[in-house]
């Protein structure tokens, strides 16, 4: 028999075993051993010995200047937009999506960064207009508190007219008689922004250190878990939320392809590799709670889409022959056969 006709029956016999192999039930049985000598065989070698740290950083680098911008990209966006404006089918409780105790540990958490607010605050107290919003805003904090005090004064006699006349002198001495208050108090304070700054961040800082924030913080949480989880189109516009998503997107576009963030990128890289280098694959999983039997049974139950897909289409058989076919029609094997 000629070594050509032979060589392609053997080619044809080997995709036809292939396929077979993949195919209803020996599916599972493949996909379960290929995990696992795949586990097997990556579990001997730390992952610093079967990636490369320097391609790693390209591949990540490269990833995140390219993605966020993409179609795909912008599509899940659009995606997640109308989720957001349609919330879930079946409205539940906020507090069943989120836990109490972890409300907790994050709103202790937050308290705890009182001194960093405090510096925060006094970095950007000589800021003229970070100045003005300061002054204004307590300007009508103070304004408001006034207000408050003249109507609770108005109601005992001869009380109201004494805080009106206080009030009223106060103006004239400014120089501003019959402008609101909050004004006076603004443009005043407005002359020492710094001042203002620093004041509002001690009533901030002193608030977040007071022990009854933290049950006043909590106590709002349980108000706002009994509310049903729905979506924003009841408040919002899709074009408001879509605007402010947009935004947000050209900001991780712009900001992914940042060289800082390459550099960023490859300090994180190198210090992975300086924990986990050491680990093996296996070693890694067992570190990320993540079981190898489960990882076994992941693969077995995501390859019956994507090889049926694949046989349907003919791509399987086509892409079998198209890796065996070279081998089959090589100069070496056409001397075996002779």
């Amino acid at each position: 028999m000629p070594a050509k006709p032979l060589a392609h029956r053997l080619l044809d016999a080997q995709v036809a075993y292939h396929l077979d192999q993949l195919r209803g039930e020996n599916l599972a049985d493949t996909a379960a051993v290929f995990a696992d000598e795949l586990l097997d065989a990556t579990g001997q070698h730390q992952i610093s010995d079967l990636v490369d740290a320097d391609v790693a950083k390209t591949v990540i680098t490269r990833v995140l200047a390219t993605a966020p911008g993409s179609a795909a990209a912008t599509g899940l966006i659009d995606m997640a937009t109308d989720v957001v404006l349609e919330g879930p089918a079946d409205p539940y409780p906020l507090g069943d999506l989120v836990e109490r105790e972890r409300v907790e540990a994050l709103v202790d958490a937050l308290l705890e960064l009182s001194p960093l607010v405090d510096r925060i605050i006094a970095e950007v107290a000589d800021s003229p207009v970070i100045g003005t919003v300061a002054s204004r805003f307590m300007g009508r904090i103070v304004g408001e508190v006034v207000q408050a005090n003249k109507a609770v004064a108005d109601k005992v006699p001869g009380l109201g007219a004494l805080v009106a006349l206080g009030t009223s002198t106060a103006a004239n001495v400014v120089g501003a008689a019959g402008r609101p208050l909050e004004g006076i108090l603004g443009d005043t304070m407005g002359k020492s922004g710094a001042f203002a700054v620093r004041r509002l961040g001690r009533i901030i800082v002193d608030t977040m250190q007071d022990p009854t924030t933290r049950e006043a913080v909590l106590q709002a949480w349980d108000l706002a878990a009994a509310e049903k989880v729905a979506g924003l189109s009841r408040l919002l516009s899709r074009d408001q939320v879509a605007e402010v998503v947009e935004s947000v997107h050209e900001l991780a576009v712009t900001t992914a392809a940042n060289e800082h963030v390459a550099d960023l990128v490859g300090v994180l890289v190198d210090s992975f590799f300086d924990r986990f280098g050491g680990y093996t694959p296996t070693e890694l999983l067992e570190q990320l709670d993540l079981d190898r039997a489960d990882v076994r049974d992941d693969v077995v139950r995501l390859a019956p889409g994507i090889i049926g897909a694949l046989e349907e289409t003919g791509d399987l058989e086509r892409m079998l022959r198209t890796r065996l076919e070279p081998f089959f029609t090589s100069p070496e094997v056409a001397a075996l056969l002779a």
